[in-house]
């Protein structure tokens, strides 16, 4: 990924916060003849034991990348984005000399895929996963509210995935090659997009900077 110093975000800890608040991953991975593949996959991320953490998640039996993965796996949170105007920048008015661009957030993990074909293992992860997503639902689902015997159907249709990450890196491009009269217009551009959550959130990153 290009990532010019600006907009390098180094931070396990905010790392990591992106990626719990944007679960659903893009996991990129190769077979042994060479072939790309990319599915979308929620993964939660977990301390230890490599000092970046680790991700676990699970795919459906019938998916053949736990089988035929070789190599490192690239795995791809992507956060806020929005595309910014240039009529949000004081600059316009100033000089012209402004074009539009793309602010985003994003965070890439690397490391090595290993398949877990474990009941127990499986169990406690979809019961970590559920409590997880449903802990914000008034009357939230937990695993044990469905009949063992189909969870243990359910559970004999995936396959467990865990990713030792040995290389973490995020870039955040909010406006930071910006002056601060153009950042703040751009957090109130962006603001004003009522309705739009990666605008509001975006507002705050760009905001954040001064």
């Amino acid at each position: 990924m290009y990532l010019p110093a600006h907009f390098e975000e180094t931070r396990i800890d905010v790392l990591h916060a992106a990626m719990r608040q944007h679960p659903l991953a893009a996991l990129m991975t190769q077979d042994a003849a060479g072939a790309l593949q990319a599915d979308a996959i929620p993964l939660i991320v977990e301390p230890g034991p490599l000092a970046l953490g680790t991700l676990r998640g699970h795919v459906a039996r019938a998916n053949p990348l736990w089988r035929e993965t070789r190599g490192d796996v690239l795995v791809v949170f992507q956060g806020a984005q929005s595309y910014v105007s240039p009529g949000w920048y004081p600059a316009k008015a100033e000089h012209g000399r402004v074009v539009p661009t793309w602010n985003y957030i994003v965070v890439q993990a690397r490391g090595r895929l290993r398949a877990i074909d474990d009941p127990a293992w499986l169990h406690a992860l979809v019961s970590r996963l559920t409590d997880r997503f449903e802990a914000t639902r008034p009357t939230p689902w937990g695993v044990g509210d469905a009949p063992a015997d189909y969870i243990a159907t359910m559970l004999g249709a995936i396959v467990g995935v865990e990713i030792e990450i040995d290389a973490l890196i995020g870039k955040w491009k909010v406006s930071q090659n910006r002056n601060a009269s153009d950042r703040a217009g751009v957090a109130a551009g962006l603001a004003a997009l009522h309705g739009d959550a990666d605008a509001a959130a975006m507002a705050a990153e760009v905001a954040r900077r001064d």
